[in-house]
């Protein structure tokens, strides 16, 4: 009986010591080195962190310290290349990661060119990129910047060619991209114009029981809208060339429509 309990107890004893756990990060090289606070074990026996591995590779970092660095340079990492970081540690203790921000993608782009096409296409190259982020296609309508689409970016700092189909209004339009990185802030490109030939756009009627019809002229036509009630809340928004109003309550309502804005009354 003493002989099964002690074997019982050596397995306890050897399924705790070799307990682990794992921190996993993920993103793109940005140039710069993670730091890595690393405690004692819980045992009081020896630091925190026990193997470090970068892309599967074991790393030749120091890491029998309180604090260490993890230091790509060693690792002929180009920017934006990708980054997987595997830190096994003892599981009565965790190391803390004092910087994870460097792996995050950081929007970095530069704009080579950017231009509209004759045939509406919006094309824009780019160089710089140091990891993939979304590039947020806006025009400018009704005194503000609207997104009319989005692209995912390459992500990588050779140059980078890009081309969104648009759908100008009448008159001047102005187009521009931006991407919003883990900072939260917006980094702009500069604008583009673009001169449409396109004749004006008229809405109908200005009091309403149905339906709102949009035209160039008499020929019912597409146009990108908003609706808004007497509060400022938007109630509808699309492109089209008719809008359903029926379920809409009575009331008064702005428009905006191609480079307009307009009112109307729902009967």
């Amino acid at each position: 009986m003493k002989k099964i309990l002690f074997t019982a107890f050596s397995l306890i004893v050897s399924s705790s010591v070799f307990a682990v756990g794992v921190i996993v990060l993920e993103g793109n090289y940005q140039g710069k080195n993670l730091y890595i606070q690393n405690p004692f074990a819980g045992s009081g026996v020896g630091f925190c962190v026990q193997e470090v591995r970068v892309n599967g590779n074991v790393t030749t970092d120091e890491i029998l310290s309180s604090a260490f660095e993890i230091d790509f340079r060693n690792l002929q990492l180009k920017v934006g290349d990708k980054v997987e970081v595997k830190i096994t540690h003892k599981d009565d203790c965790k190391p803390k990661v004092l910087n994870p921000e460097v792996l995050k993608p950081k929007s970095t782009f530069e704009i080579v060119s950017m231009a509209v096409g004759a045939d509406m296409t919006f094309k824009w190259a780019t160089k710089g990129e140091t990891g993939k982020l979304a590039y947020i296609i806006e025009q400018f309508r009704w005194n503000k910047w609207v997104k009319v689409g989005e692209v995912e970016g390459n992500g990588t700092p050779d140059q980078n060619n890009y081309s969104f189909l648009v759908a100008p209004h009448s008159g001047k339009n102005q187009y521009r991209v931006k991407q919003v990185d883990y900072t939260g802030q917006p980094k702009l490109s500069k604008t583009v114009d673009y001169n449409s030939s396109s004749p004006e756009i008229t809405f109908s009627p200005a009091k309403v029981s149905k339906e709102i019809g949009f035209f160039a002229g008499s020929t019912p036509t597409e146009t990108m809208f908003e609706i808004y009630d007497q509060f400022g809340n938007i109630v509808k928004r699309g492109f089209a060339s008719t809008v359903d109003a029926s379920n809409l309550p009575k009331g008064a309502y702005y428009l905006n429509y191609d480079n307009k804005m307009g009112e109307f009354i729902k009967k």
